[in-house]
């Protein structure tokens, strides 16, 4: 089934593209939350004319988007998490914290935009931005823990020292005997 896509889904496509989704999706979600229309003859010749019509309106767009992208260049976002002794997250971080420790940093992003799986560890992650149809950036997503010591227990190293091998004593080879002794008894 062909549907026209009235506005941006994230893994589908983008406003104004033409898509084939399976029957039941787009009959059953996309036109009646009204994010499709079904691609008619008509319908696509109207999309065409509004497309061309349109399109220094959908430039400017796309200038806005790698404007703000462009912001976002060297950005490094760090969220501090309570963490377990073991390097695991009490809870996670999703992108709806990043959202949040962007707008700390005066870049309002909408977290609908952002694409990145839940983190539940300590470490450095990515998280992708689709601004616009090609203008997406790609994040770091750096995880620390809110207290350092709980995060990662120091482990003191102490250089093991040559150790000479032990020799046998007398003791030791009369105790093999006594035991060499019992066995062949039995």
């Amino acid at each position: 089934m062909k549907i026209i896509l009235k506005e941006d889904i994230i893994g589908l496509g983008y406003k104004n593209e033409i898509v084939d989704v399976k029957p039941g999706y787009g009959r059953n979600y996309l036109i009646p939350q009204k994010k499709g229309i079904i691609a008619s003859p008509s319908a696509i010749k109207q999309l065409e004319e509004a497309m061309r019509q349109q399109a220094h309106k959908i430039e400017a767009q796309r200038a806005a988007a790698q404007k703000r992208a462009d912001q976002l260049e060297g950005v490094v976002v760090e969220v501090a998490a309570k963490v377990s002794t073991t390097g695991v997250l009490y809870g996670s971080v999703n992108k709806n914290t990043v959202a949040e420790e962007l707008a700390k940093k005066g870049i309002e992003v909408d977290r609908k935009i952002i694409t990145m799986h839940d983190i539940k560890s300590v470490g450095e992650y990515e998280a992708t931005i689709h601004f616009y149809k090609g203008v997406e950036v790609k994040l770091p997503v750096k995880v620390v823990a809110e207290n350092k010591e709980e995060a990662a227990p120091v482990v003191e190293e102490k250089p093991v020292e040559d150790v000479a091998p032990v020799e046998e004593t007398q003791e030791m080879i009369d105790e093999k005997e006594v035991l060499e002794d019992i066995a062949s008894a039995e």
